[in-house]
């Protein structure tokens, strides 16, 4: 790769880490969403394949430029066989680029497999602007050889180069850092892995090397998969302040598109000036995952569904409590290297229901047999609960309660029996799981119903302990609790328990506001669904921060 030229190393003083990428239907609107964007990042990318005559926009678009001289501004019109939204021929593209050029526009973004097919003094053309150029490469399929991809851009000396690979695994982005890294002399690469996978090379890209990244103007604007929002790369994940010296933990499951984890985590980092990120790390093979883990290195792990029992066999040692269970959700590396596991679950399960009742001699009902289930069986055997074990599939509870000294139970059997407290630590529920509940109205014969799901705050078994009068203990609680203490497990400092529990209560409200915002029929069910979780939301809150004072005062 040449030496940049003066306009190149120009441009690089005048962009940022973050380019925002602006859509929209017309100039209007565009021009709307970049006045709200640029006042926090000057950077801004106008996806000019949105519009559907994307050359009458450009008047209006040079006068954003005249009138916001701080803003630097990339002009992509992606073709339609190329991932884009343009449905013109390369002419036509190639005219809107140039035209673009004098229209205030610092870059343009041309695809490679349009710069291949241009004729030389096409290409001449576009370069005789003056204008910063990106040659851009996207495989929406796969991550393959990078190099190749490289050496095809190369011989058109572009200003950058952007390489942007589909991660369908979380090693994928171990491919696409390495190659950055191996690539560290060139400080004109861009490098994005697509998809959920991907969401690993878009907040470490920048440490691997990457000259800048992509975000969205806000969340549902997103331009390619997995693309996150401007104001999440920054709060969230602190993208900007990421370094060779950050520490890197994460919540890997399968899914943990909903995981309210990384907000929870990032914020207590934040809070507590540890230099660390937390990452969701959508995990589908445990071996995957381990890759990932050694590669980057990952520091600390928080396991959820379905990974709880088989991440055991990747250990090199557990706490007793999850080798009695089988089940770990809290990893670490250690100073030798070494991964342990931890069973925070039980905490999080035990501690919200010892505050309400004792358990010794208590008959409580467990739903599911998988991790978070046998940490609440076992949890609650060792505190002396007569333990009762549903689960679909009948031989797996059966096993769990020989395991555990408990009992299983059938279907048919709950409604005729009386329990204490009925437990759901199956993911039904869970926002974006779909799945028939377990129980019906008739089989709820209960004191007390405790959901670990957290997300919806007012799960529907929440909703029918509420509709049958039944006192209830959300997901929230747990979810804190445990977090507060893998927290404590990863840094040694004590939690910031009640500014974990702020944010995501405000997180699960604001959720709650856009679901009943959007639902039919509009005002009335809005408002009472809005009041429903906002009560719901201040129970929780309230036993959350007594277990917080509670657990100061002893120390």
């Amino acid at each position: 790769m040449p030496t940049p030229t003066a306009a190149t190393q120009l441009l690089r003083t005048r962009i940022g880490k973050i380019c925002v990428a602006i859509i929209g239907s017309t100039a209007a609107e565009m021009i709307e969403k970049a006045n709200a964007v640029v006042k926090e990042t000057s950077f801004l990318e106008f996806r000019l394949d949105y519009l559907e005559k994307p050359l009458t926009a450009l008047p209006k678009l040079k006068q954003f430029f005249a009138d916001n001289s701080a803003a630097t501004g990339i002009a992509t019109c992606r073709r339609a066989p190329n991932g884009g939204k343009f449905k013109g021929p390369l002419a036509a593209e190639m005219e809107v680029l140039i035209k673009a050029a004098s229209s205030g526009f610092h870059i343009v973004d041309l695809e490679l497999e349009s710069a291949e097919v241009l004729k030389k003094g096409e290409f001449q053309k576009l370069r005789d602007t003056g204008v910063g150029l990106i040659i851009s490469h996207h495989d929406f399929n796969s991550t393959k050889d990078l190099d190749k991809v490289y050496e095809r851009i190369a011989p058109f000396q572009p200003d950058f180069i952007k390489i942007v690979p589909t991660a369908k695994s979380l090693s994928d982005n171990v491919t696409l850092m390495r190659f950055m890294e191996r690539m560290n002399d060139n400080a004109n690469i861009i490098g994005i892995c697509m998809g959920e996978a991907g969401l690993i090379s878009r907040v470490l890209g920048l440490r691997a090397g990457s000259a800048f990244t992509f975000a969205a103007a806000t969340q549902g604007e997103e331009t390619g998969p997995g693309q996150i929002a401007a104001r999440t790369l920054i709060e969230t994940y602190r993208v900007d302040q990421v370094d060779a010296a950050t520490k890197v933990y994460g919540v890997a499951g399968n899914p943990v598109r909903s995981s309210l984890s990384p907000i929870m985590m990032n914020t207590a980092f934040r809070r507590e000036t540890v230099n660390a990120v937390y990452l969701a790390l959508q995990a589908t093979k445990v071996s995957d995952l381990m890759k990932l883990v050694q590669e980057i290195p990952i520091q600390g792990l928080s396991v959820t569904m379905p990974h709880k029992q088989e991440i055991m066999s990747y250990l090199a040692n557990t706490d007793p409590l999850s080798a009695k269970i089988g089940a770990c959700n809290t990893v670490l590396r250690a100073q030798d290297g070494k991964l342990y596991g931890f069973n925070t679950d039980v905490a999080g399960i035990v501690g919200p229901l010892e505050k309400r009742m004792s358990l010794r001699g208590a008959k409580v009902l467990v739903l599911g047999a998988g991790g978070a289930a046998r940490a609440a069986v076992f949890g609650l055997r060792d505190k002396g609960a007569e333990v009762f074990i549903l689960n679909r599939t009948p031989e797996t509870a059966q096993k769990l309660a020989r395991q555990s000294g408990s009992k299983s139970i059938k279907k048919d059997a709950v409604a005729k029996s009386a329990f204490d407290v009925v437990i759901n630590a199956t993911p039904v529920g869970m926002a974006g799981q779909k799945g028939a509940q377990l129980l019906d109205a008739k089989d709820l014969n209960t004191r007390l119903v405790f959901d670990l799901v957290y997300n919806p705050l007012e799960t529907p078994l929440i909703r029918l302990a509420r509709q049958k009068g039944i006192p209830f203990i959300t997901g929230v609680e747990m979810f804190v609790q445990q977090g507060a203490r893998q927290f404590e497990i990863w840094t040694g400092k004590p939690a910031p328990e009640e500014e974990m529990l702020r944010v995501v209560i405000h997180a699960l409200r604001q959720q709650a506001e856009a679901a009943a915002t959007s639902a039919e029929p509009a005002p009335a069910a809005a408002k009472s669904s809005a009041t429903t979780k906002a009560t719901a939301a201040t129970k929780t809150t309230t036993a959350t921060k007594a277990t917080s004072a509670k657990r100061k005062k002893a120390s």
